[in-house]
């Protein structure tokens, strides 16, 4: 869908969730090819007509190039002919946006050749990079740290210091609509081999369904946590938009089912998990926030521009199904407030895709890895992911940024031999 008619979509969506009537555009929108059956069946489960509407709008920006003009026939045939002539006038009243070329989200292919002089703008963008990711020297050194502000931080003296738990999700059923996830097993033995450094037990398990993975974060956020100082999770699949209340997005399940991030972090508050108050909780989210891509704007810096690791990127972006439920019980008794020592770090901005590359891993990833090998001894971890978020925004010509939701007390130091 062209950029025009998704921005025409999101100016008119609160016109079209108070009046659209979706029951007649079922039956069309699947006899067009726009939605799956399976796809219709999650929409009409996501509540009031209302969260329907609402929930049909979001999802049909990633239904394809002729998404657009079947939704604006189907509403004229439908009786709904106002609401596709206000989706017209939206559109046309909008300005053209520059276009770059069609970078779809495919598989990285890294070429080892030299390019020639006369390579097309297309071409250009596939361009060979080094085998290693490097952090700026200046960057990297590091200065040591003060011992009163470790003192300060929290108390990381148990050996090992605490649990990581890897969700690693490749390969989707069909069904599902989504994509095989091509390098993410790259990103899962980086996560493993670091935190494993880190002095973390590491169990990562791999494809699992939505309910899969909520048993194994209920089972980890269920243990005997006291003997310990510190608890990470690290979840690599694809992710969504969602509706929240205190943490955006959400991850799908392998069967495509999504899980919001919001329900992940809450299994481990001062509510639900006694063991670990007052202990941090860590969360790395390598997946989309949405599906809005980043074109960046020009900037007068100093410092040298990156080249685009390649033209063919994938990205971990799908649609989101409005959540039945999302009330939280409330916590009663608790000597903190419920969400403290938490950090959630998204590999990118809330509504925008996360790139991956199918020989090196995600970005994300690929610098969160470099950053804790290089400075995990000398700074605390806010600092670090400040050099992720720069490290990361640096590259592509679609662009990326990280950052995260913060609710530590203390400064964070990993232990490190």
């Amino acid at each position: 869908m062209e950029e025009q008619q998704r921005r025409a979509l999101r100016r008119g969506r609160a016109r079209l969730v108070a009046a659209l009537r979706v029951e007649p555009l079922w039956d069309p929108l699947e006899q067009r090819g726009i939605f799956t059956r399976l796809m219709l069946e999650k929409l009409q489960s996501a509540g009031s007509r209302e969260e329907q509407a609402r929930q049909l709008i979001i999802d049909l920006e990633t239904r394809g190039k002729q998404a657009f003009p079947a939704f604006l026939s189907i509403l004229r045939d439908t009786g709904q002919g106002d609401l596709a002539e206000m989706l017209i006038r939206e559109c046309e009243s909008l300005p053209v946006p520059p276009q770059l070329p069609d970078l779809r989200p495919v598989e990285l292919e890294l070429r080892e050749e030299k390019h020639p002089k006369d390579v097309t703008p297309h071409e250009r963008l596939s361009i060979p990079v080094q085998e290693r990711p490097q952090i700026p020297a200046v960057l990297a050194q590091g200065s040591a740290v003060d011992k009163r502000s470790r003192d300060q931080g929290y108390k990381m003296k148990a050996d090992p210091c605490g649990r990581c738990l890897i969700l690693n999700n490749v390969n989707f059923s069909r069904d599902s609509g989504l994509s095989t996830r091509e390098g993410s097993d790259i990103d899962s033995e980086k996560l493993e081999r670091r935190f494993k450094a880190l002095h973390f037990t590491v169990l990562t398990r791999r494809n699992l369904k939505a309910q899969e993975m909520v048993l194994e974060l209920l089972s980890l956020s269920r243990q005997d946590h006291s003997a310990l100082d510190c608890c990470v999770v690290a979840i690599l699949s694809h992710g969504c938009q969602t509706s929240h209340i205190q943490f955006p997005g959400g991850v799908y399940g392998t069967d495509g089912k999504p899980i919001p991030i919001e329900k992940i972090v809450n299994y481990f508050n001062g509510s639900n998990c006694p063991s670990l108050r007052g202990k941090p909780k860590l969360f790395f989210i390598q997946a989309c926030g949405g599906e809005q891509r980043d074109q960046g704007f020009v900037v007068d810096c100093d410092s040298p521009e990156e080249e685009a690791p390649g033209g063919s990127l994938e990205s971990d972006a799908t649609p989101f199904r409005l959540p039945s439920a999302r009330v939280d019980e409330p916590d009663a008794v608790a000597s903190l407030p419920t969400p403290s020592d938490i950090l959630v770090s998204y590999s990118t901005f809330p509504g925008f895709v996360s790139w991956r590359e199918k020989l090196r891993g995600s970005w994300y990833v690929e610098m969160l890895d470099s950053v804790l090998e290089q400075c995990a001894h000398s700074e605390d971890l806010l600092s670090m992911l400040v050099r992720v978020a720069d490290a990361v925004s640096a590259k592509g010509r679609y662009k990326q940024i990280p950052g995260c939701f913060n609710f530590l007390r203390k400064k964070f130091f990993f232990v490190c031999d």
